[in-house]
């Protein structure tokens, strides 16, 4: 099977898992990412390290190597399966620096791909059979340095789709600033229980009746429609701060929820991702 025949069975394979949950689809993920740009074919593992199975969270480590000799290491968390982290390779102590983090979540519609520059720093030391792990004091996002967007036929590359991710990185920042300063909300383990609880908070208008807030629409509600859809304005102004307020009568923050759940979710969940990047992990050398 020649490359070019591997490329077009695995983009058939993406378009059919693309209907599928997300969650617990780790390797899916990372299959449709190399597709799309072709490194499925550049990198080769070198060795790949394993959490036990049972452990509390997942996490796999492969050093990789590509055409030019390069060396990094990849870093995949089994509960947040749209995320890539990569660092240089450890050197005789240990000691390493992040690179990048590379985001893929697909939908029925297409996917949302970026990578994002970041600073941090890590120690891996590694024996025979193992490879101790931590990330040090968590790390820094600094700005979405490449990426592509896909919705339908229409595929975006370059500056257009820069401007686009970029954007709406910041609006994904400003929502999930916004939940995590509500009030009463539940502590949340999985991307469904987020997807449950926050869709009736944040799209009343499109939830079955018995899931709307109690209270959600009054007698003398100011209504404007945006794709399709008749919003409540005056429930967005009793609960949205002004920052999204526009963002959700307009239905872009439909298209956020719709097009970038994923992305959304991870956002919510970046304290907890930071937490336990920093916990000390030891993980089995598998290949």
């Amino acid at each position: 099977m020649n490359i070019l025949i591997k490329k077009r069975f695995i983009v058939l394979l993406i378009a059919i898992f693309s209907w599928l949950p997300v969650s617990g689809c780790m390797s899916l993920m990372e299959i449709t990412g190399q597709a799309l740009d072709g490194s499925a074919f550049a990198w080769k593992k070198v060795a790949v390290y394993k959490t036990q199975k049972g452990a509390a969270q997942g996490m796999e480590i492969r050093e990789m190597v590509n055409k030019a000799e390069e060396r990094s290491i990849f870093i995949f968390l089994e509960q947040y399966p749209v995320l890539k982290i990569r660092g240089t390779v450890p050197d005789k102590d240990g000691n390493f620096n992040l690179v990048s983090l590379d985001y893929l979540g697909g939908n029925t519609q297409g996917w949302n791909e970026y990578s994002i520059d970041i600073i941090g720093s890590g120690n891996m030391l590694v024996s025979q059979a193992a490879a101790n792990f931590s990330i040090k004091d968590g790390f820094d996002q600094v700005q979405i340095s490449s990426g592509r967007i896909r919705r339908y036929d229409t595929r975006l590359i370059g500056a257009e789709a820069l401007t686009g991710l970029r954007n709406r990185h910041e609006r994904i920042l400003a929502m999930t600033e916004w939940m995590k300063g509500q009030e009463d909300v539940p502590e949340l383990l999985s991307h469904k229980d987020f997807e449950k609880y926050w869709k009736p908070i944040l799209f009343p208008e499109l939830v079955s009746k018995k899931n709307k807030p109690q209270g959600w629409s009054r007698e003398d509600d100011v209504w404007k429609r945006a794709e399709d859809i008749n919003w409540n304005s005056s429930y967005t102004i009793r609960v949205f701060q002004e920052e999204l307020r526009n963002i959700r009568d307009s239905g872009t923050m439909l298209r956020d929820w719709e097009e970038a759940l994923e992305w959304l979710y991870m956002e919510y969940e970046w304290e907890k991702i930071l937490e336990l990047l920093s916990k000390e992990t030891i993980l089995e050398r598998v290949k």
